[in-house]
C-alpha cells in the first residue's frame, strides 16, 4: 500500500529510459513508418511481449534511449495484463503517446519501489527475430493507469541488451510535455522529474485537465521535431 512519497537515496540513480506510442488505427507497421520518417530514424522489429499480449517496433535513439511503438495482439494475455489493456484502449481511441518510462539502475532501487507500492515487479521478456532476448522487471503500471502523467519503472537484467543498442543516429529526446502537476510526479519518483535526465526538460501544463503525456520534442539534425 502506498503511503507518502517514494523515498530513495539521492545517490541512487534513475533516468528516462524510453517513451511508448500506441499504434494508430492502421496498425503497428504504418504507425512506426510515420514516426520513422518524421524523426529520420530507422524502425526495427521490437519483438513480441508474450506475457503482455503486445508486439513492438523500436526507434533506437542516442543517449541510450528509444521510442517504443506498440500494438496489442489478439491473444488472451492482452485481456489480462494491465499493459496490454492500456495499449488496446489507447489504440482504439486513435493511438498516440501512452507511457514514459524511468530506468532503475540496480536491484536495490527496484526493491525499494516494490516495498513502497506493496507489490512485486513483473518479469518482462521480448524475443527478437535475430535470436536476442531482452529481459527486465517492471512495476508501476497500475499507478500509471490511474494517473497517466506518472511513469512506470523498469530495471533491465544485467545480461540483457538494451533496445537502444541498434542506434545509428544523433536524434535525442529534448523534452516531454505533460498534462498534470509536477508535484504528483515528484511524489511518485521521490525526486523532481528533472532529476531523471540532465538533457531532457519537462513541461507541465493543464493541471486540471486529463493527465498524460501530450507530446515529445526531439532534437534531430534537421532541427526540433514535435510529435
Amino acid at each position: 500500500m502506498v503511503s507518502g512519497p517514494l523515498i530513495l537515496c539521492h545517490d541512487e540513480h534513475m533516468r528516462v529510459d524510453h517513451v511508448s506510442f500506441a499504434a494508430e488505427r492502421d496498425g503497428l507497421a504504418a504507425t512506426a513508418a510515420r514516426l520513422s520518417e518524421k524523426l529520420g530514424v530507422e524502425a526495427v522489429d521490437g519483438g513480441i511481449h508474450a506475457r503482455f499480449g503486445t508486439r513492438a517496433m523500436i526507434l533506437p535513439l542516442s543517449h541510450e534511449r528509444y521510442v517504443e511503438v506498440v500494438e496489442v495482439l489478439d491473444h488472451p494475455s492482452a485481456e489480462k495484463a494491465p499493459f496490454g489493456k492500456a495499449v488496446r484502449a489507447r489504440s482504439e481511441a486513435g493511438g498516440g503517446w501512452i507511457f514514459w518510462v524511468v530506468r532503475l539502475q540496480n536491484p536495490s532501487e527496484m526493491q525499494a519501489v516494490e516495498e513502497h507500492l506493496g507489490r512485486q515487479a513483473v518479469e518482462g521478456v521480448r524475443r527478437m527475430p535475430d535470436g536476442r532476448v531482452f529481459s527486465w522487471q517492471q512495476i508501476g503500471i497500475l499507478g500509471t493507469l490511474t494517473d497517466p502523467q506518472l511513469p512506470y519503472f523498469i530495471h533491465w537484467d544485467p545480461s540483457s541488451p538494451h533496445p537502444s543498442m541498434d542506434a545509428n543516429t544523433e536524434v535525442t529526446i529534448d523534452s516531454l510535455n505533460l498534462a498534470g502537476e509536477e508535484s504528483r510526479v515528484r511524489d511518485w519518483l521521490g525526486r523532481a522529474a528533472t532529476d531523471t535526465s540532465s538533457v531532457i526538460s519537462f513541461n507541465f501544463m493543464a493541471p486540471h485537465g486529463t493527465p498524460g503525456l501530450l507530446s515529445v520534442v526531439f532534437n534531430t539534425p534537421n532541427g526540433p521535431v514535435t510529435i
